[in-house]
């Protein structure tokens, strides 16, 4: 069935079986009914992958009206979603955390909320986290998520200070949305539909599956939703059309592969290799809508010097 604005399994799931809550009450999870303060839905806002750019994600916000000098919520009941990919490459992922997890508080009591998808990133530093160097069979040879982690930017100074409410609140994040008619997901790939046909049993799969703790299991999840470019070519539009009808929504709207990769600006044909390479900075005016104006890249490559986007949805006609 096709899924109402918003929804998602979140605000059934609690500390793993067994395990008591470790949240602060400063921290809040990303809950899909939240109740709006009269005056009625506010506007949507997104932002895409933030990389551990701390200091450009505090400027975006408030270039967007979203915070105030003190990188306090100033929005009153706006909504905003991150597209996920909060960390690794850029200099503090826990710091970019600690802001979303505060500005989810600070919102929900303004009568808006902020909430956030779960993003490859986040999987892999999960799973760095807790299986270290334990061996995976992946198709480069035995790997660990360690190994894949610092590969693909981990910072040893979040490892240091990631702490049991941050692990915690990310493994709890839904992995897709849709809200006001747009289908929100990470990563432009269609291996969501490996996990369910509607949006909540996307969602409860994937949580179940990292509850389990289990090594291969959610290394499979990193591998599926590393996977990119699934929009962008020929079949680009169908493939598109088929996670709408199944999933709702008259749109996607997705991170994780830079615009300037998919567009040709630059290069990125690697599966995660996006730190750059010493190329001239890509030019990003906005978002990026393609696949016959069915999809929106959101990743504005500010790992590479690129942008770090945060937009108001629906975007303008620009035709």
């Amino acid at each position: 069935m096709t899924q109402g604005a918003d929804q998602g399994p979140a605000a059934e799931r609690g500390a793993p079986p067994g395990k008591a809550a470790a949240t602060p009450d400063l921290y809040t999870p990303t809950l899909p009914d939240i109740p709006v303060m009269e005056g009625g839905v506010g506007p949507l806002y997104v932002v895409g992958d933030v990389h551990g750019y701390l200091d450009e994600l505090k400027a975006a916000l408030r270039e967007a009206g979203l915070t105030n000098a003190e990188d306090q919520w100033a929005a009153a009941n706006a909504r905003l979603w991150f597209l996920g990919d909060f960390t690794d490459r850029g200099p503090d992922g826990v710091g970019v955390l600690d802001l979303v997890m505060r500005l989810s508080a600070e919102a929900a009591a303004a009568g808006g909320y902020c909430k956030a998808l779960l993003g490859n990133h986040e999987l892999l530093l999960l799973g760095a986290s807790r299986f270290a160097d334990t061996p995976v069979d992946s198709a480069a040879g035995t790997a660990s998520f360690q190994a894949a982690w610092m590969l693909n930017g981990g910072q040893r100074t979040d490892m240091e200070r990631l702490r049991d409410h941050h692990i915690q609140w990310m493994s709890r994040l839904d992995s897709m949305a849709v809200a006001d008619g747009h289908l929100l997901v990470h990563s432009d790939t269609s291996a969501y539909l490996d996990y369910g046909s509607t949006i909540d049993d996307v969602n409860d799969a994937i949580w179940q599956a990292l509850q389990r703790n289990d090594v291969g299991e959610t290394w499979e999840l990193f591998r599926k939703f590393t996977k990119r470019f699934a929009f962008r070519d020929e079949d680009g539009p169908g493939n598109v059309r088929e996670l709408l009808d199944t999933f709702g929504g008259k749109r996607i709207v997705h991170g994780h592969s830079p615009i300037p990769y998919l567009t040709g600006e630059t290069g990125g044909a690697d599966a995660d290799a996006d730190d750059g390479d010493g190329e001239a900075e890509p030019r990003i005016e906005g978002p990026h809508v393609y696949a016959d104006s069915l999809a929106v890249a959101m990743d504005g490559g500010v790992t590479m010097g690129g942008r770090l986007l945060v937009a108001r949805l629906p975007l303008p006609d620009r035709s």
